[in-house]
């Protein structure tokens, strides 16, 4: 566990701490201009690297000092083969333990038919996607984008939706929810998030709406005995349309009451996301600088 992070270097004092290496600049003379740092900010830094070449993505144990040009002078490195990627990256604000838990005892609750149940469990209950998804993020820029942001969004949408499909007497209830819950699994292939984050060539490829739908396949081919075709037509169309407009990425606009549910849900809680990431860094009782994801200043 990292005891020193970047917020707390002062300038002109010789520190010891151990860093991510962000975004490389360029190398010159045996030398590396890049941008490193963890989950509290990056700095500019000049590293001496002779015979040890940094890739993006390394976690390095950094001797230097802070200059008056807020320049980090790297006079010595090594290499970190153990550490905890959070302490690198930015992560949700709340135990990963607790939105999981938190999940289930919704799907517990509202998960009774064997197609609903054995579907949520074909993904819930294999031990690798949870291991990807539970760390997965919303996405680079435009909604949760830190470690466990996908979990907690994919627990806000599924509350939502579970809400919006009882207080409108949805005839797809259970549908409705799982869909929301499954909306989108194709975000753990779609990014990288080992080092700074990043779109994996086959997210580039195929975006997760796509890479969700071809998981759904798979999971309706080991199950397929159990699964109507009205089911897996439903499904499969609250995957595809939950963006809800073409030029917001969705190859159909809502059709279903249910897929109608799952759009508003992702984008109630995309758009609120939004707002608190504006609110966290604006005082209270003051105007935010102008948003363009939310497309406006937010008085706080």
């Amino acid at each position: 566990m990292k005891e020193i992070f970047i917020k707390d270097i002062k300038s002109n004092k010789v520190v010891e701490i151990s860093l991510m290496m962000k975004k490389k600049l360029y190398e010159e003379d045996n030398k590396t201009v890049a941008y490193i740092g963890d989950k509290t900010g990056d700095i500019k830094a000049i590293i001496e690297d002779k015979e040890n070449p940094l890739l993006i993505g390394d976690v390095i144990l950094v001797k230097g000092i802070r200059d008056a040009n807020n320049i980090f002078l790297v006079s010595n490195f090594k290499k970190q083969k153990k550490f905890q990627i959070q302490d690198y990256l930015p992560s949700v604000n709340k135990p990963i333990e607790s939105i999981m838990k938190e999940l289930e005892e919704i799907s517990k609750a509202e998960f009774i038919s064997i197609e609903t149940k054995t579907l949520n469990e074909y993904f819930f209950s294999n031990v690798e996607f949870l291991d990807k998804f539970s760390m997965g993020i919303g996405g680079l820029i435009q909604h949760h984008a830190y470690l466990g942001g996908l979990a907690e969004h994919t627990l806000n949408v599924t509350y939502l939706a579970r809400a919006l499909a009882y207080r409108y007497d949805c005839r797809n209830k259970e549908i409705a929810i799982l869909a929301a819950k499954l909306h989108d699994i194709g975000k753990v292939y779609e990014y990288s998030v080992t080092g700074p984050f990043s779109v994996t060539m086959r997210g580039e490829m195929e975006g997760h709406i796509i890479i969700g739908i071809s998981m759904l396949e798979e999971a309706f081919k080991l199950g397929e005995a159990i699964y109507s075709e009205e089911f897996k037509n439903r499904i499969r169309g609250c995957l595809v349309q939950h963006h809800g407009k073409l030029e917001f990425g969705s190859p159909k606009t809502p059709n279903t009451e249910e897929a109608f549910i799952v759009h508003y849900a992702d984008y109630v809680d995309a758009v609120m996301n939004k707002i608190g990431k504006v609110k966290d860094t604006t005082e209270v009782g003051t105007w935010s600088e102008y948003d363009r994801k939310i497309g406006t200043r937010l008085f706080v």
